[in-house]
């Protein structure tokens, strides 16, 4: 049975028993507490929790999932993938506990032939809370499951919360027997991995508080409406159905496995180490492909960086595999053929997913022959000590060319050099604990969103800006210090929640309106403006005069000047996207943007660097559209609709059914935007573009001033020009020609000062010679120089210096002020070396004394810090290393 029929069979199967089949959503997660969908559950919290009303009384879905908290054990075990889909139904006040469990045991044991997954009773096996005498009695009297397989288990694995006080309850899960062949016989309580969990039921019955950890809490009562959450793992049914024995080896995942193999010269099943890697290549191709369809692009923090993790393993694994050169096109046109049956847009995306892959391989590559180096380098120098590779180095591989530790011990096992993995585990510790208080830290900044369950049940805030600055609304709720109010006196910070308004809260990259709340007796200016939760907007604002109260009359008054330039600048935006697909095609598609009054930043999907001419030209474009005076015509219409019509959808926004359109020049620009837009192109007044850089492998990023801003900028260029022209005693066109050749002059000059000083300091090799000294086992010339032009000065000297020692064993250790920073340059001779001195260890024992650190060859090399006057102390020191 393929995955794609089991994922078919689930949604007819809850379909025909009246669940409402809801769209997987985006696996970049809208709670702000996760950055991905970790569960299937993760889309329905706000109807689970009561904090949304839910739009049907039963759903279910097939969810896109991604999980790294376990990427270590990829590959090691049969069920452990970072992408996984996972099947669920879920009840909001309808069905509960009997219910579920008929469900759920109907789906699983009836025929294939009746749209059912076939299981055999007698192969099945269930846990319930030890507690929930009722889940056990409907298992055994309705279901009629033997009792010697039903088990009760504790907190710990059988009741479920968030780990925050709200809603809670028993589980119940159903196990799949694979049989004595994969383990011990016992049942799940064994923890085998005989027995597969394949559906996990939630039974939402109690409200928790006095949380103290996953099983200290306070079970408050019950809540008033119980909710069923269930999930059957897509994966791991698959591969029981296709009688294999883990998810890698399923239909969408093994033809990239098999591609592997063949790439490497492997067989699959013939060595365990390789088949971990072909398994790790295999579920991460995977997941980089399913990330980026949902518009993830490798960076270096958040969401993107850990698709860079995900992809830098692959290419590691691959590596270790013995391929060296790029794979991703080989192996990421094999997972879109493996996805495209349930994931159509993997295949309308591919364009897009494989650029962006392909450029992060790329760059990869380069970052790993440079790392090798490094570790090349690491490893001769502990062959040549005879000592085990530092443990801080290995970390440095790891932490910054992403480098498994894996790959550091393959290379220098070769060279029969032992790595320090203690130091290397002892730092690896310290950053995940870093990384946990970073986290934990966080989460207590994030608001608790259990504060907007009551507000948002009053019903959805009503929006009325787009037609109107002013509306007359009334007070629903009040916030203050993160608890709900009946008043927000003079002088408070607070949240106000209104039944309308005319205040644009943050969203589509705008950000919130500015303006004011007013009403009998108080005034309040509006510091923000957010959408927490879906359907309600909430204000923050600082009370200037009076007091709020519950229910009382409030008019939203909006910044007229503020909207108008937020206005421009979002209009801006789309006109800047057209602009930029006319110029560079249509792969050019918006990856993000913000806008505020007067100013516009757009990113972009383009590889190289944008020239001064594309530049122009684009912004040329941009005006011309202005100047134009194009219509600008928002409509509401179905979704399916807007895509017929070719309305643009961007990477990562989430739309509903009903979805805004917006027309700028008719089809020449239209995209879904719920944004506030102005009437026609010429009320954007101009676009000045003042910067295009990168924002990843893949991604680019232009800013521009809108409007008056936009003017401004050029009055103020024009006075700067104004001030060279009068200056120079040149016309406006010969300024550039001028400054040209005034700065062809100075670099003529500076290269003469240079080659004048480098000439002094070569005067001065006699001298530093008359002065060389006996110290240890060698003669030395340590020598403090002065103020000097640069390093490159001090290093020729040491160079020259080096040279007039010839076969005896010499050291020269030179420092001086380069600009104010303090330089250390160390060089020994061959009898030096041999004689255990390295230049290496000395620049970074003088650096030391400097304040700042240095290294590199033992044959020559450098170090610096910040305080110039250690410079004697620091050579100083030298001498006594040498001494010693």
């Amino acid at each position: 049975m393929q995955t794609a029929d089991i994922r078919r069979r689930w949604l007819d199967y809850f379909e025909r028993n009246g669940h409402t089949v809801v769209p997987s959503a985006s696996l970049v997660s809208d709670d702000p507490s996760l950055m991905f969908t970790v569960a299937g559950m993760v889309p329905f919290v706000p109807y689970l929790s009561g904090l949304v009303p839910a739009p049907y009384p039963r759903a279910t879905s097939v969810q896109k999932c991604i999980r790294t908290n376990d990427i270590e054990e990829v590959g090691k075990t049969p069920r452990h993938g970072t992408f996984f889909q996972m099947c669920g139904n879920f009840s909001f006040g309808d069905y509960f506990k009997a219910g579920a469990i008929r469900y759920a045991w109907g789906l699983l044991t009836s025929s294939e032939a009746d749209g059912g997954l076939g299981f055999d009773p007698e192969d099945l096996w269930v846990t319930v809370y030890e507690e929930d005498d009722e889940a056990r009695g409907i298992w055994r009297d309705e279901i009629g499951l033997p009792d010697e397989r039903i088990q009760g288990l504790g907190k710990d694995t059988n009741y479920w919360s968030t780990g925050q006080p709200g809603p809670a309850g028993p589980c119940s899960e159903i196990f799949f027997d694979r049989g004595p062949a994969y383990g011990i016989d016992g049942g799940p309580a064994t923890d085998d991995d005989r027995y597969v969990e394949i559906w996990n039921l939630v039974f939402m019955q109690y409200e928790i508080a006095d949380v103290q950890s996953k099983v200290d809490f306070r079970i408050v009562g019950e809540l008033p409406k119980q909710n069923i959450d269930t999930g059957m793992g897509l994966e791991r049914v698959a591969f029981l159905k296709q009688g294999v024995d883990n998810m890698y080896e399923i239909d969408q995942v093994r033809p990239v496995l098999d591609r592997a193999a063949e790439l490497a010269g492997k067989t699959y099943g013939a060595n365990h180490d390789d088949d971990v890697r072909l398994r790790v290549v295999a579920d991460h191709v995977r997941s980089g492909l399913m990330l980026i369809s949902d518009g993830v692009t490798p960076s270096n923090e958040g969401r993107g960086y850990i698709l860079r993790r995900l992809l830098r393993r692959v290419i590691l694994s691959m590596r270790l595999l013995g391929v060296e050169g790029a794979t991703f096109p080989e192996l990421f046109p094999v997972s879109r053929d493996a996805m495209r049956d349930g994931y159509p847009d993997v295949e309308r995306n591919f364009a897009f997913i494989s650029r962006a892959a392909y450029a992060e391989e790329r760059t990869f590559l380069r970052t790993l022959h440079s790392g090798i180096e490094i570790l090349d380098d690491a490893v001769g120098r502990a062959q040549a000590d005879r000592t085990d590779l530092a443990g801080d180095t290995a970390f440095l591989l790891h932490d910054t060319h992403g480098f498994p530790i894996e790959l550091t011990l393959e290379i220098a096992e070769e060279a029969g050099v032992a790595v320090d993995e203690g130091v290397f585990a002892s730092l690896m510790q310290e950053q995940r604990d870093r990384a946990k208080a970073d986290a934990k830290a966080k989460k207590g900044q994030r608001a608790d969103l259990s504060v907007y369950k009551e507000l948002r049940g009053l019903g959805e805030t009503l929006f009325t800006g787009y037609s109107e600055l002013r509306h007359e609304s009334r007070v629903l709720g009040l916030v203050v210090d993160g608890a709900t109010a009946r008043e927000a006196r003079e002088g408070e910070i607070a949240e106000l929640v209104l039944a309308e308004t005319s205040l644009f809260a943050e969203s589509g990259g705008q950000d919130s309106d500015q303006g004011l709340i007013v009403g009998d007796g108080f005034e309040a200016e509006v510091l923000d403006v957010q959408k927490p939760v879906p359907g309600l907007i909430v204000h923050t604002v600082k009370v200037t005069v009076g007091t709020i109260g519950l229910d009382a009359r409030a008019e939203t008054r909006v910044d007229a000047d503020y909207r108008r330039g937020a206005t421009q600048a979002h209009s801006g935006t789309h006109v800047v996207h057209a602009a930029l697909r006319d110029v560079l095609g249509p792969n050019a598609h918006q990856s993000g943007s913000y806008n505020k009054a007067g100013y516009l930043r757009l990113d972009f999907t383009h590889s190289d660097a944008l020239s001064a001419e594309t530049k122009s030209e684009i912004e040329e474009i941009s005006n011309l559209a202005i100047r134009s005076d194009y219509d600008v015509v928002t409509r509401e219409m179905d979704l399916d609709e807007a895509k017929s019509i070719g309305a643009m959808a961007l990477f990562g926004e989430k739309y509903g059914d009903r979805v805004r359109v917006v027309d700028i020049g008719g089809p020449w620009s239209r995209e879904l935007c719920g944004g506030t837009h102005v009437s026609s192109s010429a009320e954007i007044g101009m676009i000045n573009l003042v910067s295009e850089s990168s924002v990843g492998s893949t991604n680019r990023r232009v800013e521009s001033l809108v409007g008056l801003e936009a003017f401004r900028n050029f009055a103020a260029e024009r006075a700067i020009v104004q001030q060279l022209t009068s200056g120079l005693k040149v016309p406006r066109l010969e300024v550039v020609s001028k400054v040209q050749d005034l700065s062809a002059q100075l670099k003529a000059a500076e290269k003469k000062i240079a080659a004048f000083e480098a000439q002094q300091l070569a005067q001065r090799v006699p001298d530093l010679m008359a002065g060389a000294e006996r110290v240890g086992d060698v003669r030395a010339v340590i020598a403090s120089l002065g103020s000097v032009g640069s390093a490159d000065d001090i290093r020729g000297l040491a160079l020259k210096l080096r040279e007039q020692f010839g076969s005896e064993a010499g050291v020269v250790a030179l420092a001086g002020d380069a600009a104010g920073k303090p330089v250390v340059i160390t060089a020994t001779t061959a009898a030096a070396r041999d004689a255990g001195v390295k230049a290496g260890d000395l620049a970074k024992l003088g650096a030391g004394v400097l304040g700042g650190g240095g290294g590199g060859k033992p044959d020559l090399a450098q170090g610096g810090g910040t305080d110039p006057a250690r410079i004697d102390p620091a050579l100083a020191e030298i001498r006594r290393s040498l001494q010693g």
